[in-house]
């Protein structure tokens, strides 16, 4: 019993740091776009990624881990499976998430260089609105999955 509350202990802590932080970033992200300067913005996002990152992936490892240790030995369901899935899902995202945002941080640097670049602009553009989708997706995955745990926990 003291190993479990252990867990759900961390559980708890780690999905909060990694959905509060979720929702943070996307709070800190509109101010951003309002307030900096273009070439201060791509570097203000290159280190809060960088930090967050590290942060985020702790977390959310530690969410997976402990998710996976009180889940250990039940017999599989449907919730569990969808749990599984969407816990596949949101790694993958955000895998595609990385490497997109990696992209996004070279593609915006290159155009701070020649700003009268409409085409290097409209890339810029759309890669920007494939961020927000993969960021919103993230975050519903993220919302499934918290979901289906409360469930498989009660």
């Amino acid at each position: 019993m003291t190993t479990t509350a252990a867990l759900t202990g961390l559980l708890i802590f780690a999905s909060s740091i990694w959905i509060g932080g979720m929702f943070t970033i996307t709070i800190v992200a509109r101010v951003a776009t309002t307030t900096l300067d273009a070439t201060t913005r791509v570097t203000f996002f290159r280190r809060l990624g960088r930090a967050y990152g590290i942060l985020g992936t702790t977390a959310l490892a530690l969410a997976y881990g402990t998710g996976a240790s009180l889940l250990y030995g039940r017999e599989w369901n449907g919730t569990l499976i969808a749990a599984g899935a969407v816990a596949a899902a949101l790694a993958a995202t955000l895998a595609v998430g990385v490497v997109q945002a990696r992209g996004m941080t070279r593609l915006r640097r290159q155009s701070l260089g020649v700003p009268q670049d409409e085409a290097l602009a409209g890339r810029v553009h759309r890669g920007a609105a494939r961020a927000h989708g993969l960021r919103a997706l993230s975050a519903l995955l993220s919302l499934a999955l918290l979901a289906l745990g409360v469930h498989l926990g009660s």
